[in-house]
């Protein structure tokens, strides 16, 4: 089942500038790390204090064949995926196959954070929508 809205994917060549962009906003950088393998480093951005909320991912190549790369060649940098955090990851991943989503990948990967494994799906039409779903190992 989905639980929620873990994080919004942003696309960029250079995670400088988008931070600046990002910080001027009132976002502070929570956490970052690098899930290699999609060969790319990841910065997650949040509101200090308060609630947990969605973070925002600022997702830049580490390597020719990354992940964005092809994402950033052809439409520039910008929105990139939506990331929802899951309970089971392969019961979400098959249920939203058998909706007509695409899975890109053959198996879950270890994604950026600490104990997080996440998939990638595709949804071609209407919207060409980039679905990450992630689950957490628990604490301990």
């Amino acid at each position: 089942m989905i639980l929620g809205l873990d994080h919004i994917g942003l696309a960029t060549a250079d995670p400088g500038p988008a931070g600046a962009q990002l910080a001027a906003l009132g976002l502070a950088r929570t956490d970052r790390g690098t899930a290699e393998p999609y060969g790319v480093a990841c910065e997650f951005w949040s509101l200090p204090g308060g609630a947990p909320a969605p973070a925002v991912e600022l997702v830049s190549p580490v390597r020719d064949g990354s992940a964005v790369d092809g994402r950033l060649r052809e439409q520039g940098p910008g929105l990139y995926h939506l990331a929802f955090t899951v309970d089971d990851l392969e019961q979400e991943r098959d249920r939203l196959r058998a909706e007509g989503f695409l899975s890109l990948d053959a198996r879950p990967c270890r994604g950026a954070r600490p104990g997080m494994r996440v998939s990638f799906l595709y949804l071609p039409d209407p919207a060409e929508l980039l679905i990450e779903l992630v689950h957490y190992a628990p604490a301990g």
